[in-house]
């Protein structure tokens, strides 16, 4: 698979098949980012990775325990803004959609949410977590090592999912991995292969024109 269709078929799977991912597997795909960007090369990103009865034990945790307060940082603050809420707006009417869930159905809508505890079954979840004393800059670090992990992982025939979600829940996440409070839990990311029979993963993503987003000027 060339750059080009590894970004072009990367999308964030909400179900994924029971099928195992070795750990050679990861630990390639972890080894090759190692090489994303990182200003002053501070390579600021840290990450645990569970599988199996490790996996099960915190996933049964996250479904009894209820969800930070305060949270420890905010990744929604953006929908406040109507052009932005609107994206998430319609986002969210094509993927419940693709699963037959109407807008009025919140109890089904909350039953879909709850799949982000258990990671929509993958096999495999990424725990991104960093020190807090680590500003702005560290995390768009972050956020490119993330990214060339997905993209890798699209050359080795997976699947991911970031799941931002994870963040609502980083004390007891940290708890069950015996992390210090001086850590931040950042966001986990699904790893397996999707279930390419789930209509959830098959909606089309919108995206905004280019020139709604970048400006050419001297060519």
């Amino acid at each position: 698979m060339d750059i080009a269709e590894a970004v072009a078929s990367r999308r964030s799977v909400r179900a994924f098949t029971a099928d195992p991912v070795p750990l050679e597997v990861i630990s390639r795909v972890l080894d090759r980012a190692r090489m994303a960007p990182s200003g002053c090369n501070f390579q600021p990103w840290e990450a645990t990775v569970l599988t199996g009865a490790p996996l099960q034990a915190l996933q049964q945790r996250l479904l009894a325990s209820p969800v930070d307060d305060p949270l420890e940082y905010d990744f929604s603050a953006p929908q406040a803004v109507p052009l932005y809420r609107d994206r998430l707006v319609e986002l969210g009417g094509l993927m419940y959609g693709a699963m037959g869930i109407d807008r009025g159905d919140a109890a089904g809508r909350m039953e879909f949410m709850q799949r982000n505890l258990v990671s929509f079954g993958a096999p495999v979840l990424l725990l991104c977590h960093f020190p807090k004393l680590m500003k702005e800059p560290q995390w768009s670090d972050v956020g490119m090592w993330l990214q060339t992990i997905m993209l890798l992982l699209r050359g080795e025939g997976l699947d991911s999912c970031p799941q931002e979600y994870m963040g609502l829940y980083g004390r007891t996440i940290k708890d069950q991995l015996g992390l210090a409070e001086d850590v931040l839990l950042f966001c986990g990311l699904a790893i397996g292969h999707a279930d390419t029979a789930n209509p959830v993963n098959g909606f089309a993503r919108p995206r905004v024109p280019l020139d709604q987003q970048v400006r050419f000027l001297g060519f």
